[in-house]
């Protein structure tokens, strides 16, 4: 009989120290010794396995069927030796008999013992990390980064390792070893090796987040952010509104001398934002929205919530932004469908129309020469080869002049 007494005294202080349930722990080390008792005494028998909380002893018992006549050892017992063990048993009862077996089973029992408590502590403490997070999600926490697993980085944050995939990574931001950044804990996932924490720096919601760190009016609730239109590491708009007179939104974002602003565009690496003020009527919030451009005018429909908006000529460069970007990001944070044109008439969608065509001509244009240049070329080599051909077969045959001047020599 296998005596763990002195394992449970270390079962039940471990359990204590990291917060785990005992009886958990013993249950699975019950499981344990009745798979090792299977695979190394190779019975097929419904076992039982008991480990005495207060002297430790373990305890197998089989479940047997009582009948008159035994045809199977392993799974019936004889109605007489039924007898011996509970005088009231009948014919098609079930008895659990002791089989519990001398010799090495202790050593068996500790082994398995000792693989589930220190699979149940890794699996408590994973358990009770993710428990501290579970009220966390959406806010933001420091993490240190731990290597690249592909192209999702491993960060440490309050120690339990969380993920972050290459879609929540800035385009721009080199991840180093050591390195200690900020990160938005994004959901927790659950998978086949338990719950997983997700975090990212590119989510809207990120930004946000900074926002509400730095300025304390956010917090308090006095400035509110209606709206965030972002393209992680490149730029980004954010609207926000007063709930309270006498406070100046954009003017508490920015800071004293831009410090609040600068704290959030260091931390995500230069990202450029653009603080808008929020207005319920939406003609003023697209025009707004298109800041720093200067707008004309502007028309709306509320139907299919589409603005044509009309911008000076020397502001047309400006309010549609890099590649397209400020307007995008306009139409982005007001929901709305914004098309931008010039006072002299130039609509940016015919000028991109216009200029793809041309760019598609001029391609055409400089692959038909190229290809003609190649035919050239080809020509030319061709004529050339046939030309060394002909001089060739001339060097061959003598004239003869050749002949009668060969003559002459000899003679």
């Amino acid at each position: 009989m296998a005596v763990l007494s002195d394992f449970l005294a270390a079962v039940n202080q471990i359990a204590a120290e990291r917060g785990i349930d005992a009886n958990e722990v013993i249950e699975a080390v019950e499981e344990a010794i009745r798979t090792g008792y299977k695979n190394n005494y190779g019975t097929g028998e419904s076992l039982i396995v008991e480990i005495d909380k207060d002297s430790g002893k373990v305890i197998v018992y089989a479940d047997k069927k009582v009948v008159k006549s035994v045809s199977d050892k392993a799974t019936q017992i004889a109605l007489k030796d039924a007898h011996l063990i509970e005088p009231k048993l009948k014919v098609g009862d079930h008895v659990q008999v002791d089989i519990t077996p001398e010799g090495d089973f202790g050593r068996i029992a500790v082994q398995a013992a000792k693989q589930v408590i220190l699979q149940k502590v890794r699996e408590a403490e994973k358990d009770a990390v993710m428990k501290e997070f579970k009220d966390k999600i959406g806010t933001v926490e420091s993490g240190i980064i731990q290597r690249m697993d592909g192209d999702n980085v491993i960060v440490e944050i309050h120690k339990a390792t969380a993920i972050m995939p290459s879609e929540d990574r800035l385009p721009n931001e080199f991840y180093k070893s050591g390195a200690r950044l900020k990160f938005y804990l994004k959901e927790m996932h659950r998978t086949i090796r338990g719950k997983q924490l997700i975090v990212s720096r590119s989510d809207p919601k990120f930004l946000e987040e900074l926002f509400a760190i730095e300025v304390p009016e956010i917090r308090s609730e006095s400035v509110e952010i209606k709206a965030i239109a972002r393209e992680a590491g490149s730029r980004s708009k954010v609207a926000v509104v007063s709930n309270q007179d006498g406070v100046d939104p954009i003017g508490a974002c920015v800071g004293q001398k831009g410090i609040r602003i600068d704290n959030i565009t260091d931390e995500l690496k230069g990202e450029k934002i653009d603080i808008i003020l929020w207005d319920k009527d939406i003609n003023t919030f697209i025009i707004n929205s298109l800041s720093p451009a200067q707008v004309g005018k502007i028309e709306t429909n509320k139907d299919e919530k589409t603005a044509k908006v009309t911008v000076p000529d020397d502001q047309l460069s400006l309010a549609i932004g890099k590649d397209g970007q400020n307007v995008r990001l306009a139409a982005k944070l007001t929901g709305w469908k914004i098309d931008i044109v010039g006072e002299s008439g130039k609509d940016l969608n015919k000028d991109k129309k216009d200029k793809e065509k041309k760019g598609e001509k001029t391609k055409k244009k400089s692959e038909k020469s190229s290809k003609k240049k190649l035919k050239k070329t080809t020509d030319t080599k061709k004529l050339s080869k046939k030309k060394v051909k002909k001089v060739k077969k001339k060097e061959k045959k003598p004239s003869k002049t050749d002949k009668d001047t060969g003559k002459s020599k000899k003679e």
